[in-house]
């Protein structure tokens, strides 16, 4: 196998929490929370998202579309930030060490563009990249081989060269089937021990 020239993070579940149903389950109860998203297709737009559209103007479309659930759609965009959190320290302290030792380090994400802004405000570990590969900007989302293919041409590293760390299966196989090795994120501490296996980092510069 070849040796890893650099690392690409995921950002939702690997460097910062993305979990709108655990926000919704706090404010409007489980019940009614499943009830909201069978009825509306709220991960559909946020995919739309991702894909480039302003989040602002899909929650006005979609709250006109289902006005029983108005207030809860637009809960979406005016509160985004607090489903988007809070961060993951570990993983912090993963890329840090990586780029300390001089490891590139590359970003590769699902997001939209003024969501982005804020995620970066609150939390500037997401800006502390080599170059990013956002979905928004690039109009294309993972798992599409599109994305996979900017990262190739953007970095010039060889597929096999490449690590990539993302929390869906799905992701993850895309870049796999395109030959770069990967880490399904379950955890910082799988992610640690991942770079400490490949040589990347020592435990001491893994540890929490």
């Amino acid at each position: 196998m070849a040796g890893i020239e650099a690392v690409v993070f995921d950002f939702g579940n690997v460097l910062i929490k993305w979990n709108p149903e655990e926000w919704y389950d706090a404010r409007i109860g489980r019940e009614a929370r499943e009830k909201l998203f069978a009825e509306v297709p709220l991960e559909e737009m946020n995919l739309r998202s991702d894909r480039g559209e302003h989040l602002a103007d899909l929650v006005a479309e979609t709250a006109a579309q289902h006005p029983e659930h108005a207030d809860n759609i637009r809960a979406w965009h005016d509160n985004w930030i607090e489903m988007a959190q809070p961060d993951i320290p570990h993983s912090a302290v993963l890329l840090r060490a990586l780029r300390a030792k001089g490891v590139p380090t590359f970003a590769l994400s699902n997001f939209g563009i003024p969501t982005l802004a804020l995620a970066d405000v609150a939390y500037p570990v997401l800006t502390e990249f080599d170059r990013r590969f956002i979905s928004g900007e690039l109009r294309t989302i993972k798992p599409e081989p599109e994305i996979y293919i900017h990262v190739e041409e953007g970095t010039g590293v060889a597929p096999e060269a490449l690590l990539f760390t993302d929390d869906r299966p799905e992701n993850i196989e895309a870049a796999r089937a395109r030959g770069w090795q990967v880490h399904l994120f379950e955890g910082p501490q799988g992610l640690a021990d991942r770079l400490v296996a490949e040589g990347l980092l020592t435990p001491e510069e893994a540890a929490a």
